[in-house]
């Protein structure tokens, strides 16, 4: 198995370390650069396995905004974001939606929730 090295730049803090990561296949051999423990913890998890939050938006019908806003009730593997954003383009939800109300659950089958960020009151509220 061949060694690779990459370099982070952590976005964990403000500081903005550059980590060096060195992995054989997906476990991480050495971690060096940060200057925190989570640097660490975020370097070697964005070397072998890239995960986001996913914020974004779902059509709404009968509400007072045309949109809620949503975000991923955890971290989605970077490789599927597009998939679970061409999912959400053919979502629609009726209103009234409150803030911390999950909007999709297990999206495409990930576990993943969607959970809206704002309120929508249904029109005429």
């Amino acid at each position: 198995m061949s060694t690779e090295v990459c370099e982070i730049t952590c976005i964990v803090c403000p500081t903005g370390c550059k980590v060096r990561v060195v992995r054989e296949g997906s476990k991480v051999i050495e971690v060096s650069g940060n200057t925190c423990k989570r640097g660490e913890t975020y370097a070697s998890q964005e070397a072998v396995a890239p995960q986001r939050t996913l914020t974004t938006s779902v059509k709404v019908t009968g509400g007072d905004f045309a949109l809620v806003s949503v975000k991923s009730a955890t971290l989605v593997p970077k490789a599927r974001l597009f998939d679970l954003m061409k999912a959400v383009q053919k979502l629609r939800v009726a209103a009234p939606i409150r803030i911390r109300d999950i909007v999709v659950h297990d999206v495409l089958g990930l576990g993943i929730d969607l959970v809206a960020t704002r309120t929508v009151r249904k029109t005429g509220e």
